[in-house]
Formats: structure tokens, C-alpha cells, sequence
């Protein structure tokens, strides 16, 4: 009775942290796109942010925290992290579609060399695609595994 005790008391102090994981991913999640949009919006005039590796470990620790809580057997887990690819998914697809109307404004300043902001994005975008459908990849594998596990 004590271990179940120590066991539920676990998940408790998970999901706790989790849930300060996920705030912590989304207030970096913002500062990554409002650094994304005013490389876009200003068309060079800011360094690139180079935010996306600090971004992306944040963004895999708490996918992975999330997933380990799942496999604690936490159903109460939610489905919010989806809500970063959607995000970088509509702003992304937003910038092509503004400098797309623009013929190009946004991508090529007054000197005429490339900006990388739009790609920048982009690479952003589907590095958290694929996290996303690697996390995936854990939540289906978890079925066999379970089964597997538990005794009959």
C-alpha cells in the first residue's frame, strides 16, 4: 500500500512539473515567434535571432517529460503541446503567403541580398513537426509495449 502511495504521490510532483514544462515552452514559443516576426517585418534590420536550438531543446524536454508522464499511466495528461505546431505551422505559412503577396518584399532588402528569415522560419516549423511526430511515434509504440507488459 505505502509503494502505490509513493507511486501516486510521483505522478502528482509529474504532472506538477509538466504543467510548469508547458508554461515554460510557451513563453519561449512566443519570444521565438515575435523574434521570427520582427526578422520577417523588418526586413533585416535585426540579426537573425538564433533562438532555434535553445527553442527546440525546451519545446523536446517538455514533449519528452510529457510522454514519460503518459507512460506513468497519467491519463489526465493533455494534448497541449499540439498547440506549438499549430502555431508554427499558421505563422509559417502565414509569412509565405504576406511575402507572397508582396512579391518577394519581405525576402529581399533595398542592397538586393537574400534574407533568411521566411527560411529560418520554415526549418523552425518542420524541426517542430518533427518532434511532434517523434513523440507520436512514443505514444503509438506504448500500445504493443503495454500489452507486452502486463501480465495475464
Amino acid at each position: 500500500m505505502k509503494q502505490n502511495n509513493q507511486f501516486k504521490h510521483l505522478k502528482e510532483i509529474e504532472r506538477v512539473i509538466n504543467k510548469n514544462l508547458y508554461k515554460i515552452c510557451g513563453m519561449v514559443t512566443i519570444v521565438a515567434m515575435a523574434m521570427a516576426l520582427m526578422a520577417f517585418f523588418t526586413r533585416g534590420l535585426f540579426p537573425p535571432a538564433n533562438i532555434n536550438i535553445f527553442y527546440l531543446s525546451v519545446l523536446i524536454i517538455y514533449s519528452l517529460h510529457k510522454e514519460l508522464v503518459r507512460w506513468l499511466g497519467e491519463k489526465e495528461v493533455e494534448r497541449q503541446g499540439e498547440y506549438f505546431v499549430y502555431g508554427w505551422v499558421i505563422l509559417t505559412t502565414s509569412l509565405y503567403i504576406i511575402n507572397f503577396f508582396t512579391k518577394g518584399y519581405f525576402s529581399y532588402p533595398v542592397g538586393g541580398f537574400s534574407l533568411t528569415a521566411i527560411s529560418d522560419t520554415s526549418l523552425l516549423c518542420l524541426e517542430v513537426l518533427a518532434v511532434f511526430i517523434f513523440t507520436r511515434a512514443f505514444k503509438i509504440l506504448k500500445v504493443p509495449l503495454t500489452k507486452l507488459i502486463k501480465p495475464k
